[in-house]
């Protein structure tokens, strides 16, 4: 059972103490989710390598092999996913076996804030060091999402409550999003009063993201305390255990082929908010990250709050026709962006359309795809079953990225690049028409309770 030590919940349920605080750490990590993970740092790493090499120059070449500069961010974003896909399953496993959530997501934050104020402290060509510490901040990223993700079904009573707090910590999370934005936004736009460059403000976005974690994450935290189930196993274990967890996952054909249709789409769905900025700065502003920053500030701006009311919707319209027929319209309206994307996007008031139906898309997938997962997680693996979900989530996938930076790399077409990545939505929306999630959820309740020793619960 939740509890809390926390003064200001005095008089409070404890469940509705732990629950508020977690969505506000929500709030918290989107510090490097929204305005490092989606504005700043892909055109930020493009504008590091050109300024090494040119905009077609080559970064790094092995024989007929290249890396050209205009591919060096989706080349990163791509890395990124291969070193969370072997890293974070195995934290996920860790996670459960020390049985305290809370210390993991303190570590996470601590650590994150201090790669995004590292972050700003790059200039001139320095393209390796922001490579470097992009990885470094993705991975704890990563593993602050899952541990997050993780807690939901701890936190809810499943079913509807699944759905309605998933709803209103993704809302939560976009206001977040959408606050540090307009702050952010605000001093790159000031800049000229505030006696610095619009490069220096740039780079002090990182710094404030940093900071941003850090400052609302620790209060946040200090009222999320879950309850710890039973005694931490020895770190040579957890391989034993994410072997378990493993095949309890892909052991439930329903589970399984829910999880590969997310793989897909939210694959796809990643990629398409990490390299949009990158997408817009090449496609509007020919590579022109001083002219563009201001307008990609002020339309993630508004993707957050048209995506919180997006989940909130979401929700809503989950317990009345259930969460996977909306989640499927989700899916549709993603793949009618793509292609508008592709073919209509000419100016910025375009961006500014598909930006909208982005928000819309976002918020509901987010808030969905996690509900209806965590009600096929049995208890005691949470952080396991979340950490395989987070490999694909917040932009970590590998497949999308790798795919985008090879249609780039090949023909220098970014409009190219963002058109393959309907594949993967229309293969995820395919799968998941097919995949039986009220099964799945049964399966899951039916499980016996893990403790962290990885046998059942029997206290």
């Amino acid at each position: 059972m939740p509890r809390t030590d926390d003064p200001a919940g005095a008089g409070r349920p404890p469940e509705l103490v732990a629950a508020r605080a977690w969505c506000w750490y929500n709030w918290a990590d989107h510090g490097w989710a929204t305005p490092v993970a989606a504005v700043l740092i892909g055109p930020w790493m493009l504008a590091l390598a050109v300024a090494a090499v040119g905009e077609r120059g080559v970064l790094v070449g092995v024989g007929p092999l290249v890396l050209r500069a205009d591919a060096f961010p989706s080349a990163m974003i791509t890395l990124a996913a291969v070193v969370q896909l072997a890293a974070l399953p195995l934290a996920g496993a860790r996670v459960d076996a020390r049985g305290s959530k809370r210390r993991w997501l303190t570590g996470s934050c601590v650590v994150g804030s201090a790669v995004c104020i590292a972050l700003g402290a790059t200039h001139g060509a320095e393209w390796v060091a922001a490579g470097l510490l992009f990885l470094a901040g993705s991975l704890v990223e990563g593993v602050s999402d899952l541990t997050w993700q993780g807690m939901l079904p701890e936190l809810a009573d499943g079913g509807r409550e699944l759905d309605t707090l998933s709803a209103r910590g993704t809302a939560v999370g976009y206001l977040g999003a959408g606050a540090i934005l307009a702050l952010e936004l605000a001093v790159v736009d000031l800049h000229g009063a505030l006696g610095v460059t619009k490069q220096t403000a740039v780079r002090a976005g990182f710094v404030i993201a940093g900071c941003w974690w850090l400052g609302f994450g620790l209060p946040a935290l200090r009222r999320l305390r879950p309850a710890a189930r039973g005694r931490a196993i020895a770190p040579l274990r957890t391989w034993g255990r994410l072997r378990a967890d493993w095949r309890a996952l892909t052991g439930e054909r329903h589970a399984a082929r829910y999880l590969v249709a997310y793989l897909c789409f939210g694959d796809a769905m990643s990629a398409v908010i990490a390299l949009s900025s990158t997408f817009l700065t090449n496609t509007l502003f020919h590579d022109d990250t001083t002219r563009a920053t201001p307008f990609l500030f002020e339309l993630i701006l508004m993707i957050q709050f048209v995506a919180m009311g997006g989940a909130l919707v979401a929700g809503r319209l989950a317990r009345r026709f259930g969460a996977k027929p909306v989640l499927v319209a989700s899916l549709v309206l993603w793949s009618a962006v793509i292609i508008y994307a592709y073919a209509g996007l000419r100016s910025e008031l375009d961006a500014v359309v598909a930006g909208a139906l982005i928000g819309v898309g976002l918020g509901a997938t987010a808030t969905l795809a996690r509900s209806v997962f965590a009600s096929m997680v049995p208890v005691g693996r949470e952080a396991s079953f979340f950490s395989i979900y987070e490999v694909t989530s917040q932009g970590t996938a590998f497949f999308a990225p790798l795919l985008f930076t090879v249609v780039v790399d090949v023909t220098g077409s970014f409009r190219q690049a963002i058109l393959s990545l309907i594949v993967l939505f229309v293969l995820g929306l395919a799968l998941l028409t097919r995949s039986d999630t009220t099964a799945a959820a049964a399966a899951a309740r039916a499980q016996p309770a893990v403790s962290p020793g990885g046998g059942p619960d029997r206290g």
